[in-house]
């Protein structure tokens, strides 16, 4: 009987230990469970972190939502020019021997300002003749003077007279003419002295502007009719674009102008339309509408190639440039500078120190051996890792031209917000790399 009740005892006692080991790998399966449930909770899918060395590396650029007319506009081609009053040739009214060339291609000059400078013996030769017809002319004018005051006193002859003040107004005319042309070549006539007779000429730029070709060497001779150098001034650059007649009613003047190069269509310039040509281009049979470039006109150069959008109406959407966007698993996204990444860790984690009663959190602390409490530590230091925070946000893409793209934002975003233009690609795979992380 002894026997029996110890045997009893003995299973009873192996039933409740059994019992106990198994509800305590549940609790511990458990809370594997919910460790794993709040990493996945921890990390937000639709956020990355760059470093500021990581956005250098793979040149990420920020900007803006943009309001363009992208919308009811005409596409069309041209060219864009310089008018003529706004481009010069340079030339000597004399033909010479260039002596020097003091500006090269590219460089800017004003107006008045020394381009180059020649050197002809004839320029000595009208300089002596000037001399010489000042001094005849102030000898005629003292005989002019004597002949009348004899005139007067009736022991002249009025023929001696007469023929002394034709002779002098025919001395100032030859005067007058050779100080214009000393002039026009630029020799101050009042100035000259038989010790000062200039060899060398100055030729200067006739308008403000640059330099667009030099056509001259040191030692050349050039003509009266042979330019020395081109300079264009661009301050007044327009556009022509070349319409067909089924869409020229739609165009008027004061329109706006969207227009890119067409070999760089990476920056967009602006112009107004304020000319529309009656006539048909004979090569295109199409119209020139004449339009005046706005703001900066820096790399634009006469000659250029661009496209353009006219546009039709004055409604604005908001708009991106087209690398800006990006499209994963067929929905379009734009990334965000943003803090809700940062924000939702520390969230998670003060959540999830508040959810652990005091049972728990002694169970918890009890159960952490050395491996867990070293991932602890890093996690930690994973918080502390400073960079930008960059959120996906989803979009509907419309119309697309001259290098930007309509769109519509399916999630509100803050006011004024940082858009990545240049590398979302990258962002974006550095997004689904971390995806494919937590994954596996």
């Amino acid at each position: 009987m002894k026997k029996l009740i110890i045997i009893s005892i003995t299973a009873i006692t192996l039933f409740l230990l059994s019992c106990g080991s198994k509800k305590e790998g549940e609790n511990h399966s458990e809370e594997k469970e919910n460790s794993e449930e709040h990493h996945d909770e921890h990390e937000n899918p639709s956020t990355a972190m760059l470093t500021a060395e990581q956005m250098k590396s793979i040149k990420i650029e920020l900007g803006g939502i943009e309001k363009k007319q992208l919308t009811a506009s005409l596409k069309a081609n041209g060219i864009l020019k310089v008018p003529n009053q706004n481009r010069a040739s340079v030339t000597a009214l004399l033909g010479g021997v260039v002596k020097s060339i003091l500006v090269q291609t590219g460089n800017p000059v004003a107006k008045g300002q020394v381009v180059a400078t020649i050197a002809n013996t004839s320029f000595i030769t009208m300089q002596e003749e000037f001399l010489n017809v000042s001094s005849k002319t102030a000898l005629s004018e003292l005989e002019v003077a004597r002949q009348k005051e004899l005139q007067a006193g009736n022991a002249g002859a009025l023929k001696n007279l007469q023929s002394v003040e034709s002779e002098l107004k025919i001395l100032k005319a030859r005067k007058m003419s050779l100080q214009k042309q000393l002039e026009l070549v630029g020799i101050n006539a009042n100035a000259l002295t038989s010790e000062n007779l200039q060899s060398v000429i100055n030729i200067t730029s006739p308008i403000n502007g640059i330099v667009s070709n030099v056509l001259v060497n040191i030692g050349s001779f050039v003509d009266a009719n042979n330019p020395i150098a081109e300079i264009v001034d661009n301050s007044q650059l327009h556009l022509d674009l070349y319409v067909y007649e089924k869409d020229l009613q739609k165009i008027k003047v004061g329109q706006t102008i969207h227009f890119t190069l067409t070999n760089n269509a990476g920056k967009e310039y602006d112009a107004d339309v304020y000319a529309i040509s009656n006539t048909f281009e004979q090569s295109t049979k199409a119209v020139a509408v004449h339009a005046m470039v706005k703001g900066d006109k820096l790399g634009l150069i006469d000659g250029m190639s661009i496209s353009a959008l006219v546009s039709l109406e004055n409604a604005n959407v908001d708009a991106v440039p087209t690398n800006a966007i990006v499209n994963h698993e067929g929905q379009d996204y734009i990334f965000i500078v943003t803090d809700a990444h940062s924000e939702e860790e520390h969230h998670d984690e003060k959540d999830g120190h508040g959810d652990h009663d005091e049972k728990g959190h002694k169970h918890e602390e009890k159960g952490h051996d050395e491996e867990g409490h070293k991932h602890d530590e890093k996690e930690e230091s994973g918080h502390t890792e400073e960079g930008t925070t960059f959120e996906k946000i989803p979009i509907r893409k419309g119309t697309t031209d001259v290098g930007y793209s309509e769109i519509t934002l399916l999630k509100e975003i803050p006011a004024n917000s940082k858009v990545v233009i240049n590398g979302a690609f990258f962002i974006l795979a550095k997004m689904n790399n971390k995806g494919e992380g937590h994954q596996h």
